[in-house]
């Protein structure tokens, strides 16, 4: 498993963990995924402090704009790695 393939399984382990009624499986991981699966602003702060706790990876405020979806969440904890 390449490390995007795994970072993809935390993130929507979390999500899960955080809303257990979402759909991830019809989740496109270019959409934004507050939205596809109904995500409120305390299950986001809760998802990117899992995130964090997870890959030591801090999201700070100013960049929650750059991780609204699955893929550009992946892409962002790689290139902070």
């Amino acid at each position: 498993m390449n490390n995007e393939q795994t970072l993809k399984t935390v993130i929507t382990r979390l999500i899960l963990e955080i809303a257990p009624e979402a759909d991830i499986e019809s989740l496109d991981p270019n959409e934004d995924f507050r939205e596809e699966l109904d995500l409120d602003s305390i299950d986001f702060m809760n998802l990117l402090e899992a995130v964090n706790l997870e890959t030591g990876v801090t999201i700070s405020e100013s960049d929650y704009d750059q991780v609204n979806t699955l893929q550009s969440m992946i892409e962002y904890i790689e290139s902070k790695k």
